[in-house]
This record gives structure tokens, sequence and C-alpha cells, in this order.
């Protein structure tokens, strides 16, 4: 089971047909991971356990399936240059008029992550599994006839809010799961698929633990990461950014980190479907951008790969599921609810317990006060939050947990690198618990 690399290259698909993969036991078990979004935030939920799988497994052969040069970038950084041995990456192209019609639309509501899925149908349906971290690619299923595939769900990020849990997760053939709080959840809603299992979360094993936390600003006031959700319907930014940002400009006692969901600023216009909302997005006035004490990043991969949640002392936000990293190392929390949401006792915003929550941007100097003050007595319940969120326990990490559930569950068998590990937790049937 050795890992050495193979030169990283890509091989774009101009059409549905069989991957001919080299150097392959010619009874290998197949296995995509698709990666099919605008941006690439969602590539480190499940790439760290594609490589895991081509390391562990010989019978194993990976192929990471990227929809966009932005993907197949951060699929490279994500691989260090170099792929292990028995895996590949290609790049899928789109056609048909759903293509023809996303350049025309694309800025308000994309049809390209459409496209891909019917110009791929075919290609994808020839795989044992496709592993992905969202439910669109369900429609293979239901709209474009690809029927032989079974397909796991790694799901991205571990949030609270309700789109996470919609009845639609329960078709999957097989869901990995973060922690209990997303298996309760699931299973409350009648949305947690009959095959599951608890692994922890992949993407912390792609962010190495003993990184450097880089130093942002030549100073040591408390650094304050301000990451609002891109949906129009629960992000502040629409309602209080512009004001939440001229306070930090007139701060002596804050530095701050302007890194919203990687979407906010993809299209001007956001709209939601999930609670139908049509918004506007504001720009950022220039102003900011020349502050000693604010850096502004709108989708770099730093907004990503968790630079800016370790680098902060203090998260402000809304719902964004980014929060959970941030309090994998406990500290304060302060939540903008401009809308003025009736958010107590409803478990889409469990989040805001964490910390202090305020309604008006005037309230928000209090509000920072209050959380770095009263961080002492949230601290347990942040604690006990993350272990809810994440199960970390003393077992492999998180993507050879997941291989190895992976492989259990398509072949009933751990495995030779199961059996010399301690395996995830058992794969069950919710119809049993």
């Amino acid at each position: 089971m050795g890992t050495a690399p193979e030169i990283f290259g890509v091989r774009p698909l101009r059409a549905p047909r069989a991957i001919q993969l080299e150097k392959v036991e010619r009874r290998a078990l197949r296995i995509g991971f698709l990666f099919n979004h605008d941006h690439t935030h969602q590539v480190a939920h499940s790439a760290p356990i594609a490589f895991e799988l081509a390391r562990s497994f010989p019978g194993v052969a990976v192929t990471l399936l990227v929809a966009s040069r932005e993907q197949l970038d951060c699929v490279r950084a994500l691989a260090q240059g170099s792929l292990p041995k028995r895996c590949e990456v290609q790049l899928l192209g789109a056609g048909g008029p759903l293509a023809w019609i996303d350049p025309v639309i694309g800025s308000l509501l994309s049809f390209r992550r459409l496209a891909v899925l019917e110009s791929n149908a075919a290609l994808l349906d020839e795989f044992d599994a496709l592993v992905v971290p969202e439910k669109t690619t369900l429609r293979l299923r239901t709209h474009y006839g690809a029927t032989r595939v079974k397909l796991i769900h790694t799901r991205h990020g571990a949030g609270d809010r309700a789109v996470g849990f919609d009845p639609e997760s329960r078709h999957f053939d097989l869901a990995l799961l973060s922690g209990e709080k997303i298996r309760a959840r699931l299973a409350a809603l009648g949305a947690l698929p009959e095959r599951w299992a608890i692994v922890g979360y992949p993407k912390f094993d792609s962010v190495a633990a003993t990184k450097p936390i880089p130093r942002f600003f030549a100073n040591e006031r408390p650094t304050v990461l301000y990451n609002p959700h891109f949906s129009p319907h629960y992000s502040s930014w629409y309602d209080a950014g512009r004001e939440i940002l001229d306070f930090f400009r007139g701060s002596s006692e804050y530095n701050l980190i302007f890194a919203p969901h990687v979407m906010l600023f993809r299209r001007r216009l956001q709209l939601a479907l999930e609670k139908l909302a049509l918004r506007w997005v504001p720009g950022v006035p220039r102003a900011h951008y020349d502050c000693p004490n604010i850096r502004i990043d709108l989708g770099s991969g730093l907004s990503t790969d968790m630079t800016y949640t370790n680098a902060a002392d203090v998260y402000l936000g809304d719902v964004s599921s980014q929060v959970c990293e941030f309090l994998a190392r406990p500290r304060p929390c302060v939540f903008a609810n401009p809308r003025r949401i009736a958010w107590q006792g409803d478990p889409s915003y469990a989040m805001w317990g964490l910390g202090a929550v305020f309604e008006r941007a005037s309230e928000l100097p209090a509000a920072l006060d209050a959380a770095i003050r009263g961080h002492a007595q949230l601290r347990s319940a942040q604690e006990a939050y993350v272990r809810e969120t994440f199960d970390l326990g003393e077992t492999p990490p998180p993507s050879r947990r997941a291989a190895q559930a992976i492989y259990a569950f398509l072949t009933g068998d751990g495995g030779d690198a199961a059996k010399r590990a301690a395996p995830p937790r058992e794969l069950r049937a919710a119809a049993s618990q």
C-alpha cells in the first residue's frame, strides 16, 4: 500500500465515456469524488478522504472529478502537488441547453452545476460510488437516469442552518457525519439515510495542526473575524454590514478581518431558494481597504482553509458554519441579528447561545465587550457544543475513518487497513435506532 507520488495531471473529458485507469487492478473498486460548485470551499471536506482511500486500500481506484480550474488548483494544493498511487484527477466539461443558459443568468442563479451533471451522467454512473459534499448530485437519479452508482454524502460544514437537515438528505446511500449533533437532528427530522457513520471532520486533516498562525496586524489589539453568510434571508451584511465596517474603521481597540462566505460577493444579486429572497449585495466602500487595522478578503483560499478562523481572537457572524471551525478552539463569539429573528429555542440558531447577540450596529461595542468579558462563563457550553459537533475521540484521523466507512459499506469488509487501526463507528441502519 505504497504512497509514492505520481505526476499530478489532469485529463479533460469532452464527452461522457469510460475512464481508462492505468496501473490499477482490473477488478478495482472505482470510486469518484465529485466537486461541482461555483467556488472551492467544499473541496477540503472530502478530498482528504479520497487521498486516504487511495493510500490505504490497494483494491480501490480513486478519481477526483472537478468542474472548474479553480477546483483543480484547490485539489492540487491539498495534494501538495502530487497524488497517491491509484488516484487521478479529471476535469469535467459541460454542454447542452443548461450550459448555454448559464452565461446569460449565471449572475443570479447558476445552471452550470446542473449542466455538468446532465453532460456527464453516463460517465458518473459507471463508478461504483460517487462521494459528494453537496446534495445537487441527487439529481443524477431523479433527472438524469444514473441509477447504478452509489451516492455517498460527506456534507460540507457542520453548522446549524436548517438547509443542512432537509429531508432530501435521506436519499443518499451512505452519509458520513461529523458528530452526534448532526446524526440526532437528521434522525429527528426523518432526514437520516438508512446507512450512516460518524467519522469526525475530514477538513481538519487538510489543515496541519502545527501550521503557524500568521500575524496580519502590527499591533497587540484583539482581532475580530467578521464572517457574514451570503444568503439574503439570513446574512447580516445586507442590513448592517457597512455600519459594522464603519465601527471598526473608527476603532482604536480592535483589528478586523472581513472575510465573508466566499459566495457573498460571487454575484451582485443574490437569490435564496431555501426561503425565497432576492437582494442586491452592497459593495465594500473603498475607504475601508485603506485602514491599517482592517484586512478585507472577499474570497481567497485563506477564507476557506481556516487561516482566518485560527488567526482571530473573536468571531463575529450570523449563520455561517465557519463558527464551528472557529470554536474547535473556544473563543468569544458575537452574532448579528439585524432582522430581529426570534432565535431562542430554534436549533437552526443553536450557536447563538454561545456568545453575545445584538440587533443594531450601535450595540456592537457592548456585545464585543460582553462576549470577551463573559467568555469564561460560556467556555464549557462551547466545549460541549464542539464535542457534539465533531467526534474527535481517541480514534484514527477523520479522513481515515471516513475511508474505512466507505470501503466497509461498499464491500462489507473493513479491509486490512481497517484491521490495523481502530475502525469508525459501526455503520448502522437508522431504522434500528
